[in-house]
């Protein structure tokens, strides 16, 4: 399954879960945020798949560019729920982002093969 693929069913069960648990105020955070750590990680991987083969140096180079992607996440998170807590609440908001881009990041490493 590609990470594009994953990330969406995943994004959908967060979802699904937080408007369980959170009620409908979820939908909109579990959605935007589950797509967004989607999004992130579909980059990462393009970022760092190109250079597997290529030297230590390179590889690290492109693999911190995909953290520091990540970060803007997180970045884009505070951002969000500062600026607009009523549409983006903070626990639904950040169970949404991690609640994606963890499990996509433990399997990294079979999607980039």
């Amino acid at each position: 399954m590609s990470s594009v693929w994953l990330g969406l069913v995943l994004t959908l069960v967060v979802t699904v879960v937080l408007t369980l648990v959170f009620g409908s105020q979820a939908i909109v955070p579990g959605l935007l945020f589950g797509g967004l750590a989607t999004a992130i990680q579909l980059a990462a991987v393009l970022l760092v798949k190109p250079f597997l083969d290529a030297e230590l140096k390179m590889l690290m180079k492109r693999w911190g560019y995909g953290m520091a992607l990540r970060v803007l996440g997180v970045g884009l998170f505070v951002v969000a729920v500062l600026g607009a807590r009523d549409i983006f609440p903070p626990l639904p908001t950040a169970f949404a982002y991690l609640g994606v881009l963890v499990p996509l990041l433990f399997t990294e490493i079979r999607l980039i093969k």
